[in-house]
């Protein structure tokens, strides 16, 4: 879901851009959580299937227990579900992509109609280094999630005490990218940074005046 939402805000980006004034904010907001339902609608409806095809497993070894969750899909299931998977961690980076290479594209053609003696490709070059965090951030996150993907392929969980630190660590470092939204979208960015440097300083004005009233 926090790869869509991303995408998402990407898309947002970039339509910003193209419309420039013509922007509304308040139909963004109501797109927005009309969005927001279909997503989760449509994410849930693309995997609701998975828990009736799991079962758990006893396996005795040597005094040994272990608990197998192990899936039986036919043939074709376990087509779609390689496909649901790939499909929900290609296709948010893809759009991601896409719609950041538009809002730089559109940028430096807006650059170009005032700068004319300063040629095409050197616009798109500034332009490229003015959002390579968001740039940079799909392919971070794509990085980062491949566990989760690995393990979205595996036939099979485990739930024992041995030899279980690889699903542990996959298991957790598919957690990191929302954990780092904000190293990869505000730290780069010299704009979020200001805007948070406002924020914060507006918090500290209000907690010193609440001491103060003290």
């Amino acid at each position: 879901m926090d790869q869509w939402l991303n995408a998402c805000i990407a898309v947002e980006r970039a339509v910003v851009t193209i419309n420039a004034i013509g922007f509304q904010k308040k139909r963004s907001k109501k797109i927005a959580k009309i969005v927001i339902i279909i997503l989760s609608i449509f994410i849930i409806s693309t995997c609701i299937y998975d828990p009736f095809y799991r079962r758990l497993m006893d396996d005795a070894i040597d005094d040994d227990s272990r608990i197998w969750c192990i899936t039986s899909y036919s043939s074709n299931l376990q087509m779609f579900n390689t496909f649901i998977h790939a499909f929900h961690f290609c296709a948010p980076f893809a759009i991601n992509l896409i719609s950041t290479l538009i809002l730089i594209l559109k940028t430096s053609r807006q650059q170009a109609k005032t700068r004319n003696k300063t040629k095409y490709i050197a616009i798109i070059i500034e332009q490229i280094q003015v959002h390579k965090h968001i740039l940079i951030a799909p392919f971070v996150i794509v990085i980062l999630g491949i566990p989760r993907l690995v393990m979205g392929f595996a036939s099979k969980c485990m739930n024992s005490n041995n030899d279980a630190t690889l699903y542990l660590i996959g298991y957790f470092v598919s957690f990191i990218p929302p954990m780092l939204t904000f190293i990869i979208f505000v730290m780069p960015s010299k704009f979020y940074k200001e805007q948070l440097g406002k924020v914060w300083a507006n918090i500290k004005i209000k907690i010193n005046r609440n001491f103060t009233s003290l």
